[in-house]
């Protein structure tokens, strides 16, 4: 009898047990976080400081939870950035399933914001409430981009919990999946870090098509 397991319910623990999934610490390994990153216009700027505004507007009003999140901060940084516009495509709640060859398990789930190009994944996007932390979310965004069909190619990732802002890489073109972290950017910094956020978001919108 096959096992079923949620996304939610698995650890960094297991994905490394089960997967054999490595963290890289050299910084060369994701350079898209850090290189090339497009300007940002006065416009942008503006609104991204309006999305700031209404983060603290959110906190003054506790408890926050993950569709607000969603809704008042990731969606309009997604809509800044583009990408629910052509040749993007928005798919929201999609399920994914990842068998275990050897044990015979599955890994069931739904990602939040998955933005697609030509069928190719982009940005996987986990958001939660603003009291989680990043690292609650770590291993379900990973699980996540473990289920991209296209393994030959780096898949990216972030986490959003309104509050803080990390991107994930994955590459999974040798004999274990292998994964790196950017810093954390935190949207309640006075140089308002959703620049920075804005700035890898378009980063990794115009990566070339995956083939």
């Amino acid at each position: 009898m096959i096992q079923k397991l949620q996304a939610r319910e698995v650890n960094l623990r297991y994905l490394i047990d089960n997967f054999g999934l490595q963290r890289v610490r050299k910084a060369d390994f994701f350079p898209e976080w850090q290189e090339n990153l497009p300007e940002v216009t006065d416009i942008e700027k503006q609104l991204l400081d309006r999305v700031q505004d209404i983060y603290y507007n959110l906190v003054d009003s506790p408890p926050v939870l993950e569709n607000a999140v969603k809704l008042t901060i990731v969606s309009p940084i997604l809509f800044i950035a583009g990408l629910y516009e052509s040749p993007f495509q928005f798919k929201a709640e999609k399920s994914i399933a990842i068998q275990e060859e050897d044990e015979g398990r599955i890994i069931e789930g739904r990602i939040d914001v998955l933005i697609l190009k030509k069928n190719f994944w982009i940005t996987v996007i986990e958001s939660k409430q603003l009291s989680f932390s990043t690292d609650a979310a770590l291993a379900q965004l990973l699980t996540y981009m473990l289920a991209d069909p296209n393994p030959k190619t780096p898949t990216f990732g972030m986490i959003a919990t309104g509050a803080n802002f990390i991107f994930a890489k994955l590459v999974r073109g040798g004999e274990t999946p292998q994964y790196a972290l950017s810093p954390e950017f935190i949207i309640r910094n006075s140089c308002n870090e959703l620049y920075r956020v804005l700035q890898i978001l378009k980063r990794l919108s115009q990566l070339p098509d995956k083939t």
